[in-house]
């Protein structure tokens, strides 16, 4: 039954009559580009100052001499501050709202972010990379949670592929930008080209916070850009489209005692491992087959992820369309796997190195914005608030593990061969854990 049929079986108001399919798609198309696009937006600039710091490592490593070790450790602590304040944060989000609360994480992590300007010594590092995890925690979780509250679950592959796509603008743009800002700014005014990469990235997420508070609206009910028909069309959907079967976790306890919120853990873990292991390394894979110069080893890092933003979208529209979650998951996690294998096994070779990098990231990143249709399809209000923060939380560990142990083994090694392989096994784990997720999940 379509979501229309769904709906409009339940009587939205005697007067005013059933709403056709194609009032509907008009009203879903209002909703997407109002909020997606500024959502995205906010996700580049939050994608952005999350992983320059992998940029920034072509210059402050010799710097500072930070071994890779330290620079992997550094760059995973992010992920502890944002394990540990995540949950607190998407209850307070549902309980405050989106709008302020969303603004308060983007101001906090702006100001963070310009700090490394004065980074001198690992333990500054670490703490103003824990900081930044603390105050950036919850908002990839509240926009997930957000959505809910305005598509129904089989409409969410594709607005969430859509927003996630942001990871990989931020690879495309970003990457060049930071390269071009450390190699023009470089020593300008005593600064060197990392510092000014950090303070002028930081200035976006203070201005697009505060355009948050003016912007955004915390649910359907506040949208004043919505005449009452379309609010009710849009709230009678979302319901109509609950499944019948719920979780019953009424309190946070028994959220954690629901096996599926474990399960979807290790899913996340999986695919996570894969996506930061390449983010954040991108650009020292890319350097580590002989390219040089920060500007053009941003131009080639951008290209695996034009290749990610194509396929991701064609992805979550295949996936919405068909009703189908597990092998749209599989395949593109088998396929990351097969990127990473060879694009470490010629390590030395630009062209090919490159080719299977844009398959890994094509890959890796299609799997997050399909991952999160599967929790949302049994989990809503509170308990998607704490269940979507406890998976996220959990998941995003492996933003931690992943950068740490890749550091740790081309110190060791030398190379990041061994780390690559390590990527690549953990997708084939996610993709053995999707495979074996009951069909009830996967295919709505």
């Amino acid at each position: 039954m379509s979501s229309y049929q769904s709906a409009s079986s339940r009587p939205l108001a005697a007067a005013v009559g059933q709403p056709g399919a194609d009032e509907v798609e008009r009203t879903y198309k209002k909703v997407f580009w109002r909020i997606v696009p500024f959502l995205m937006l906010c996700y580049v600039v939050a994608y952005l100052d999350r992983v320059n710091v992998g940029f920034a490592k072509l210059q402050m490593s010799q710097d500072l001499a930070f071994s890779e070790t330290v620079f992997g450790l550094g760059a995973g602590v992010f992920f502890i501050g944002y394990f540990l304040f995540e949950l607190p944060s998407n209850i307070l989000m549902h309980k405050i709202g989106a709008r302020i609360w969303i603004a308060r994480i983007m101001i906090t992590w702006g100001l963070l972010s310009a700090l490394f300007v004065f980074v001198k010594t690992p333990m500054q590092f670490y703490t103003l990379r824990f900081l930044l995890g603390l105050a950036e925690a919850g908002f990839y979780p509240g926009v997930i949670l957000y959505l809910t509250y305005w598509f129904p679950s089989h409409r969410r592959a594709k607005i969430i592929a859509v927003f996630m796509s942001a990871i990989p603008v931020s690879g495309i743009f970003g990457n060049p930008l930071s390269g071009w800002i450390m190699q023009r700014f470089h020593n300008s005014s005593g600064f060197a080209g990392w510092q000014w990469m950090f303070l002028i990235e930081a200035l976006p997420a203070l201005a697009i916070g505060i355009a948050t508070i003016l912007y955004l609206d915390n649910g359907i009910a506040s949208a004043k850009w919505l005449s009452e028909r379309e609010k009710r069309l849009l709230t009678d959907e979302i319901a109509a489209a609950q499944p019948q079967e719920k979780t019953q976790a009424h309190s946070l306890g028994a959220v954690f005692r629901d096996p599926r919120t474990w399960w979807m853990s290790l899913i996340y873990f999986a695919f996570v491992t894969g996506q930061y292991g390449l983010t954040f390394w991108m650009p020292t894979l890319v350097k580590s087959t002989g390219v040089s110069g920060a500007f053009n080893i941003g131009l080639l890092s951008a290209i695996p992820f034009l290749c990610a933003i194509v396929v991701m979208n064609l992805m979550g529209h295949s996936a919405d369309k068909r009703r189908e979650r597990r092998w749209h998951l599989i395949v593109p996690a088998l396929f990351g796997a097969i990127g990473f294998t060879v694009a470490a096994s010629f390590a030395e070779n630009t062209v090919v190195s490159i080719t299977f990098l844009s398959l890994a990231a094509a890959g890796v990143l299609t799997c997050a914005p399909l991952f999160w249709s599967l929790p949302t399809a049994f989990m809503s209000g509170a308990t998607a608030a704490a269940g979507i923060a406890i998976i996220n939380s959990i998941g995003n560990l492996a933003g931690f593990a992943s950068p740490y142990m890749i550091g740790y083994l081309k110190d060791l090694t030398h190379s990041t061969q061994t780390g690559m392989y390590v990527l690549a096994g953990m997708l084939v784990i996610g993709a053995i854990a999707t495979w074996l997720t009951p069909a009830k999940l996967v295919n709505r």
